[in-house]
């Protein structure tokens, strides 16, 4: 089997083939710290951790670095907002993010390089373009001359004659920094010192960063000059990416990443997400209403990742309802195990559903594939439960139930889905012990014609959330539901 993605700058599928066999260079143009992440942020999030999950799964040692923007025009108004300052702003959020991303199960990069971290690296890319006569000072600031980079364009497809036509109406000829500019394409690198403003010391005076050169620069520091897979919003790929291969490759004369992907949007009920509509969702706010953070990832995952994605109501109610479905089939072994007599975990995993999964999600991440094998074993094990429960035995060998179980848990792990059982129902309800001995008194009750004590046990167990399953030989079984 081969693994395939679709790749943004060649704009079809291709095979992937590291630079390094064995190996994969991952980098994610991660968040602007200024506010509480968002549903977009949510989708991003999860659908690079699992491309980082699955490549692990398929053998890869991969290292993933994630970047904050820490610097940048937001950050700056909201501190104003505040009173506060821009590290006091950046902080603040960045602890906020970490959070998020810890109840949605997404695994920590390897790195998260900050722009404030970083500023070496910047002025020294800042500097090396200079020297080759694609960036030029004007009045402190520093600008990318676009036109000298003859390739410009190839990752949007957008040509600059096409930009020429429908920026002209929208340039402000007055504006200080249009004035700066050599040509209206040119794009800050350095933006000299403001009042009231952080700055850095430069050798074109004292200012910070724009927004482009600082991922270029972050990518460089911690991954190389060429890496595998650059990744982010579809929203970025004009005019970030596009700026970031700019000033790249204009200094290295090689690839910035071989592999280019870009997640799709996400609306809310078919509309835009902006706080002037009203629709703006943050993650803490949809995870505290509550929601399972297990059923936002599994919303996420049933769309192609590449494709836009509607949040409604009804689509997170149905996510909710198939996260049951998929917990009750990793609960299984937790469950039934002691009855079948295995243990919690170990055991092989069935080659064939392992391949049929494997082939699902090698074309270009197809996690709703990947998705569909897990709940063709979770139903099953669902149905084998309830078999359980009301028979008290299965025709299904117990070391086959187990299989099944021990592949499920392992493959909805590469998806990031996990579930355990909540021990805090048993610490703070009933036990096992008191259920038995509850269900001996009902018995006694019964033998001796008092039927009104054993309905009174029966009703009183089923508050506690027990249900009673009377067999054939005076047998009761139960269940927690």
């Amino acid at each position: 089997m081969t693994l395939t993605l679709y790749n943004t700058l060649t704009r079809r599928k291709e095979t992937f083939t590291p630079l390094q066999e064995g190996k994969v260079k991952m980098y994610y143009c991660g968040v602007t710290v200024y506010d509480y992440c968002h549903l977009g942020h949510a989708r991003a999030c999860i659908v690079w951790d699992v491309v980082r999950r699955y490549l692990q799964w398929r053998g890869y040692e991969v290292k993933y670095i994630q970047n904050f923007t820490d610097i940048d025009d937001k950050i700056l108004n909201r501190a104003r907002e505040e009173g506060s300052t821009m590290q006091a702003v950046a902080e603040r959020y960045i602890q906020a993010y970490f959070e998020d991303m810890d109840r949605l199960n997404i695994k920590r990069a390897d790195a998260y390089p900050r722009a404030t971290h970083t500023l070496d690296g910047i002025k020294r890319l800042v500097y090396e373009l200079e020297q080759k006569g694609y960036a030029y000072p004007a009045d402190g600031d520093v600008y990318y001359a676009v036109r000298q980079f003859n390739t410009y364009g190839k990752l949007s497809g957008r040509k600059l004659e096409d930009l020429q036509a429908g920026k002209s109406d929208r340039v402000n000829v007055e504006d200080p920094e249009y004035q700066k500019k050599k040509d209206p394409f040119d794009f800050a690198l350095w933006k000299g010192a403001k009042a009231g403003e952080p700055a850095w010391e430069s050798p074109w005076g004292a200012g910070r960063p724009g927004w482009h050169i600082e991922c270029s620069a972050m990518v460089r520091d911690n991954l190389g000059e060429t890496i595998d897979i650059h990744a982010g919003g579809a929203d970025l790929i004009f005019p970030h990416h596009e700026n970031e291969i700019a000033q790249s490759e204009a200094v290295t004369g090689k690839p910035l990443a071989n592999y280019w992907m870009h997640n799709g949007m996400v609306t809310v009920d078919g509309e835009k997400m902006s706080k002037s509509l009203g629709n703006f969702i943050t993650i803490r706010e949809l995870l505290d209403r509550p929601t399972d953070p297990m059923a936002v990832r599994l919303f996420v995952l049933t769309a192609q990742y590449r494709k836009p994605i509607d949040f409604t109501d009804e689509a997170i109610a149905a996510a909710t309802n198939g996260w049951h479905t998929l917990k009750e089939g990793l609960l299984f072994g937790y469950q039934y195990g002691k009855q079948l007599g295995f243990e919690e975990q170990g055991s092989a995993l069935i080659p064939e559903v392992v391949q049929r999964f494997e082939e699902e999600v090698d074309d270009d991440f197809n996690f709703p594939g990947g998705l569909a094998v897990l709940f063709e074993l979770a139903k099953e094990l669902r149905r084998e439960g309830n078999v359980l429960v009301h028979q008290g035995k299965t025709e299904t060998p117990p070391e086959q139930l187990k299989q099944q179980w021990h592949t499920l848990v392992t493959l909805a792990q590469v998806l990031g889905f996990e579930a355990e059982p909540e021990v805090e129902t048993i610490v703070d309800g009933i036990s096992d012990t008191e259920i038995e001995n509850r269900i001996q008194q009902r018995l006694i009750a019964k033998k001796a014609k008092n039927f009104a004590e054993a309905d009174r046990i029966r009703n009183e167990l089923q508050n506690q959330g027990i249900t009673l399953i009377d067999q054939p030989g005076g047998v009761t079984r139960w269940h927690r539901n």
